[in-house]
């Protein structure tokens, strides 16, 4: 049975998003106490995959996410699914709304209902808890320092806990994009509608490092669909970049932009090729499909063979 890490307890939204894999169905859950917690799982083989948060459509990427998989090394993303994200106020039994002081909530939940806690309770202090169901779970602990926690709505009914107000985030639309990681290995067979992640690690001390890689992408007509600078961890103003593409490590396209990358990136980590979660197969140029990278080293042969 495939062992699948989360991030818990239970009731959160990763726990949501599993369920709603079809690949998670008749597998282990585990829940872990922290996204770092998950991912060390699959590292010591005490989980064989884990599901994390990897970015969210209001508050953006979750840093801890791209910085595990794109530093530490050992891991790829396998899969991915996207959950749409509600959240409720929740509290012990019996206590009001008047009452509540103190929140506590993860900060990507707290980000999202930002608007409707200024509204209803201007004064209360948020306080950050390392997931949703996390806060809500404290509740139960008579020695909590807080009165109430913001979650998805099932957590009120797995804790025991009342709903004071349901659907209170800020943006009706809300989804949090979640990956599926492994160990190192053979990426999942191509679809037709991948997506591959990559860590982009840049020559600092020479000029338009960013369009030398942006470039290996548009002459090979592989379209990035997200982009963003991370530090490296080593040194103030050292970043590397953190990049989506669509298409598969197995379609030539792609492949040729890595070898093009690896030739003008100090280094270039490759993090997984896996489906993409809504299907969508991309659009294609002339010039740019497989068949065309055939014909084209074929004629390439020809004219050495002369």
């Amino acid at each position: 049975m495939t062992r699948i890490a989360f991030l818990g307890p239970r009731g959160t939204f990763a726990e949501a998003a599993l369920r709603t894999m079809a690949s998670a169905a008749n597998a282990e859950l585990i829940p872990a106490i922290s996204v770092y917690a998950a991912l060390e799982m699959v590292r010591d083989g005490s989980a064989d995959q884990a599901l994390v948060p990897m970015e969210n459509s209001v508050e953006g990427s979750v840093p801890l996410t791209l910085d595990e998989l794109s530093t530490d090394g050992g891991l790829v993303i396998v899969d991915e699914v996207v959950l749409a994200v509600t959240f409720s106020l929740v509290v012990p039994r019996g206590v009001s709304l008047t009452s509540v002081a103190r929140i506590a909530t993860h900060p990507h939940a707290h980000a999202q209902v930002r608007g409707w806690l200024s509204a209803n309770l201007p004064e209360v202090v948020v306080l950050p808890a390392l997931s949703t169901a996390g806060a809500a779970e404290g509740l139960l602990d008579p020695e909590r320092n807080y009165d109430a926690a913001v979650c998805q709505e099932i957590a009120a009914e797995i804790y025991g806990l009342d709903v004071l107000a349901s659907d209170i985030g800020d943006t009706s639309d809300a989804h949090t994009r979640f990956v599926l990681v492994a160990r190192d290995g053979v990426a999942p067979a191509a679809t037709g509608a991948d997506k591959t992640t990559l860590a982009l690690y840049i020559h600092h001390d020479q000029p338009g490092a960013l369009l030398a890689i942006l470039n290996e992408f548009s002459v090979r007509g592989v379209n990035m669909t997200r982009i963003e600078s991370r530090p490296t961890r080593k040194a103030l103003g050292d970043y590397y970049f953190s990049v989506d593409i669509e298409g598969h490590i197995s379609d030539a396209r792609v492949a040729e932009a890595l070898m093009g990358l690896h030739r003008v990136c100090l280094d270039v980590r490759y993090l997984g090729s896996y489906p993409r979660h809504d299907g969508k197969e991309p659009v294609l140029r002339d010039g740019v499909t497989d068949a065309d990278f055939a014909e084209a080293q074929e004629w390439l042969r020809k004219l050495k063979g002369k």
